[in-house]
């Protein structure tokens, strides 16, 4: 059985491809034109611009880039249960951070090859228990694939990206992989009545609160406005026993609460919280 880690997915059942691929040497002489620097010389892109790579990559559940940055170093599984896939398929780690792939089929060949030439893991093999190693120094957007199923969808991405840093890092590990989250807490102190916003746009719909995260003075109360969009919605607090009663559809204010006590109070719409749906108040 493939070795644990945290926050690392195991996929599970057979991936259908989706899409017509193109192989790993036609992937590399496109690299190596003009948009290769951009892999991982330059400062990583917004994750839109993997939207196609991820589209063509097989992954049993829906293709995201998911988050290790505050996290034990990620294991990649390849073709597990038969899936041609690398799982997770995506990932985001802190520049430094040593990548283990791990062999899980003795049926197959498989290997590790960036399409620029990064790092290759060496012929395909098919040994279960192997793995291979690559720590990645440079901040970058790193795409590769195993060569022999590279047209059937098996490829993958590590983005290494500094983690948003505030003063504050309990906020910061709690909202790196929400949507947009970069640091920014939103300076609401001496004011007596802070509104947020739950249902906003963002973690792929209506998932986010807005602000992510906000500070107030001990005393402000604190009320979460409903847009109505999204879905079912509730506000739930990790490190007190607040929150709302029931998950509420409907638009307008269905919760509130007056902050007293100073400290770091993180929340999250249960429904939606695995999406990104997670907010923080700072009270000070």
């Amino acid at each position: 059985m493939p070795s644990s880690n945290r926050r690392t997915f195991l996929g599970a059942g057979t991936a259908v491809g989706l899409g017509a691929l193109i192989g790993v040497d036609a992937v590399r002489n496109v690299t190596a034109g003009s948009d290769r620097t951009n892999d991982h010389d330059d400062a990583p892109r917004p994750d839109g611009s993997l939207d196609d790579w991820l589209a063509t990559a097989n992954d049993p559940r829906t293709p995201q880039v998911r988050d290790f940055r505050f996290d034990d170093p990620p294991t990649v599984y390849l073709d597990v249960s038969d899936s041609r896939s690398f799982s997770p398929p995506a990932i985001r780690i802190e520049p430094g951070t040593t990548v283990t792939w791990e062999w899980t089929d003795a049926d197959d060949e498989h290997n590790v090859v960036a399409v620029d030439g990064e790092f290759d893991s060496g012929p395909a093999e098919s040994e279960a228990g192997t793995t291979f190693e690559h720590t990645f120094e440079d901040a970058g957007t790193y795409r590769y694939v195993s060569e022999p199923q590279a047209d059937a969808g098996m490829k993958g991405v590590v983005v290494a990206e500094p983690a948003p840093s505030s003063e504050y890092p309990a906020v910061d590990e709690w909202l790196v992989d929400t949507n947009g989250y970069d640091g920014t807490i939103t300076e609401r102190t001496g004011e007596d009545l802070v509104e947020i916003v739950t249902g906003a746009d963002g973690n792929g719909g209506h998932f986010a609160f807005e602000p992510h995260a906000v500070k107030v003075s001990a005393g402000t109360t604190v009320r979460w406005a409903w847009t109505g969009e999204g879905g079912g919605h509730d506000v739930v607090f990790e490190d007190v026993d607040v929150g709302s009663e029931a998950i509420a559809v409907e638009s307008g204010v269905n919760f509130e609460h007056t902050f007293n006590e100073t400290g770091v109070f993180r929340y999250a719409c249960r429904p939606h919280r695995a999406l990104g749906h997670r907010g923080a108040v700072v009270v000070e």
